[in-house]
């Protein structure tokens, strides 16, 4: 995988997973106005961005398990971190969730 491909595969997780961390906020503020059916319906987005994201780290993961080497590009470790970073919040925004759809029922 050559230095191109690399910020190609980072900025691609970037994305996904930026986009996943919207979603869950977005489920979030649906929740705070008792929507649940919306607030799910986001937490479901984020699972299908969480997915993609993973596919590109998965590419990455089997090169270097089939025996390539590469440096690694500071911005491929700041994806990671925004991929851990949203999945943090996309499970904390369904505990949340959760929580909010247990307190409102009638």
């Amino acid at each position: 995988m050559n230095k191109e491909e690399l910020y190609n595969l980072a900025f691609q997780l970037i994305l996904h997973s930026g986009n996943a961390r919207s979603l869950a906020m977005e489920a979030i503020f649906a929740a705070k106005e008792k929507n649940f059916t919306e607030a799910f319906e986001k937490l479901s987005e984020a699972d299908n961005e969480i997915n993609a994201a993973h596919r590109f780290q998965t590419q990455l993961i089997q090169a270097e398990a089939a025996g390539e080497s590469f440096e690694i590009p500071i911005i491929l470790i700041h994806a990671q971190d925004h991929l851990m970073t949203a999945l943090t919040l996309k499970d904390m925004a369904r505990e949340m969730v959760e929580i909010r759809q247990e307190i409102n029922k009638d």
